[in-house]
């Protein structure tokens, strides 16, 4: 609506006492909207008919309510939080690991191993609820309508890195094979060591993109205390090195055959 008034962010900014940066925000979905700057906006935009108005309202509203991970706020950090949120919203996630397996594609006793070492020194408690957090949010895949489309890619590293041991990582490699020949909106490639160095060898990437075609891809970077949103051009950057992960990594029908080998050793 913005764009067909011809006005920039700044300019619908100030209406609602604000920035050009919050416009961005809000329209990026990283900040929540106030009633009142709805109904502000909506005017600016010349949108006068009540039903089309109190339509809106209603959004705000049903978007204040609570997620089910929000329910978790003693075990899921702040940083975190938003992107649970994002990851639930999401129609494609694209994704690139180098240190473990994907948080949606982990099994159970992978999954349990990899939260112990992240949080080695909680309670037994606190490790369950975290392990029924990550496993909770797998459902996005299997959902009857509308599953999130999944495309990961795998570094060598993350499946001959031992965690939980043979045993954990053999029911691990299976899972993956399993969904990669069982779930078409599950597309799995493996990063090969013969691929040599590339740009992503930091740490992992995720994009996340939206049904609606308006919103822009969100970019997120996970760190070890934190997460990052770049935007603008070092996001398109980041997207291109996503491209570029999917043309050298394996194709899937490759992958499926390196995954089987793979088990053959473990």
């Amino acid at each position: 609506m913005r764009e067909e008034s011809g006005l920039s962010r700044a300019e619908a900014g100030e209406v609602i006492r604000g920035s050009a940066s919050k416009m961005s925000r809000l329209e990026l979905g990283r900040h929540g909207f106030k009633i009142r700057d709805v109904l502000d906006l909506l005017t600016l935009y010349g949108v006068e008919d009540e039903d089309e108005r109190n339509g809106f309202v209603q959004l705000v509203r049903e978007a204040k309510k609570p997620g089910w991970w929000q329910g978790h706020g003693d075990i899921v950090p702040g940083w975190f939080e938003q992107y649970l949120g994002l990851e639930q919203s999401a129609a494609t996630i694209r994704t690139y690991e180098v240190q473990y397996i994907p948080g949606l594609l982990q099994t159970r006793d992978y999954a349990r191993a990899v939260i112990g070492l992240e949080h080695h020194d909680a309670a037994y408690g606190g490790l369950e609820r975290r392990l029924a957090l990550r496993l909770r949010r797998q459902e996005v895949l299997h959902r009857p309508t509308g599953p999130t489309t999944l495309w990961a890619v795998i570094d060598e590293a993350a499946l001959r890195r031992p965690i939980g041991g043979p045993r954990t990582m053999r029911g691990q490699v299976e899972h993956l094979i399993a969904v990669s020949e069982d779930m078409a909106n599950v597309k799995v490639q493996v990063l090969p060591f013969a691929a040599g160095g590339h740009l992503a060898l930091g740490g992992p990437i995720t994009i996340v993109r939206f049904a609606e075609h308006d919103l822009d891809d969100v970019v997120y970077l996970e760190q070890l205390t934190g997460a990052r949103y770049p935007e603008g051009q070092e996001a398109v950057r980041y997207q291109k090195i996503m491209d570029l992960l999917g043309i050298r990594a394996a194709r899937p029908a490759r992958t499926a055959t390196f995954l089987r080998d793979l088990l053959g050793e473990l």
